[in-house]
């Protein structure tokens, strides 16, 4: 019988908040207080994140002038550089227990590569991966990124896939620490905007991503989610 994942829908949140929840469920997962393997889903508040590989030359402009567009900064445990996440971007964060798949770090970002890929395929576009560089990318132009932690072999932060947000958020930064990187969403590439593209976008993410893990997602009410 096929393991299910339970899918819950964020809606709109703060990135600490989210942030907080994960690092509960992470632990509810591990002792089993979370019997299943989760996968949030949410669409932030403009957030700078800085990875633990972040570096200076990823941000041009101090911390305190992008405060002043209006963006949360964010140091976190992720692995990889600085991105940006906010309004028309679905964020992914996977509460996955690896014992229960493989534990192997590599083939994990494999896989959430293959489970993006697969839903923008799903969806009309291109979509490959880059040798050597983590995320998704469509002619050339980033469509997803991925950062991941993971601590006794539960998963942590995840990916993000833009949809149809304002692109120029990304100009202030290096995005991923990725010299000249050009940033594009679905939006961009198929046309329509977020009210066309954002539910199947969202459906397509979590069929593949359920066939790339071998689970079968089952919606959960946001509202109960949490450890107690």
């Amino acid at each position: 019988m096929t393991a299910l994942l339970d899918v819950i829908d964020l809606g709109r949140r703060d990135y600490l908040d989210t942030l907080a929840l994960q690092r509960d469920l992470r632990l509810a997962r591990l002792d089993g207080r979370e019997p299943r393997d989760l996968l949030l889903l949410v669409e932030h508040e403009p957030v700078y994140t800085l990875g633990r590989g972040t570096r200076a030359s990823s941000l041009p402009l101090p911390v305190a002038a992008l405060e002043a567009r209006g963006a949360t900064v964010a140091e976190v445990e992720r692995g990889g550089d600085v991105t940006w996440h906010g309004p028309g971007q679905l964020v992914g964060y996977p509460i996955l227990d690896l014992r229960q798949h493989r534990e192997d770090l590599h083939w994990y970002l494999r896989q959430l590569e293959r489970a993006l890929i697969g839903a923008l395929v799903e969806l009309g576009l291109e979509a490959t991966p880059d040798p050597g560089r983590t995320g998704v990318w469509n002619g050339g132009r980033k469509i997803a990124s991925i950062g991941i932690h993971v601590k006794q072999w539960v998963t942590l932060h995840g990916f993000a896939l833009n949809v149809a947000p304002d692109l120029a958020w990304f100009d202030a930064i290096v995005p991923c620490g990725i010299s000249g990187v050009e940033m594009t969403s679905v939006a961009r590439e198929l046309g329509g905007d977020q009210a066309t593209w954002w539910q199947p976008t969202r459906d397509a993410v979590v069929a593949a991503f359920g066939a790339a893990f071998a689970l079968a997602p089952a919606a959960r009410d946001g509202a109960t989610s949490g450890a107690a």
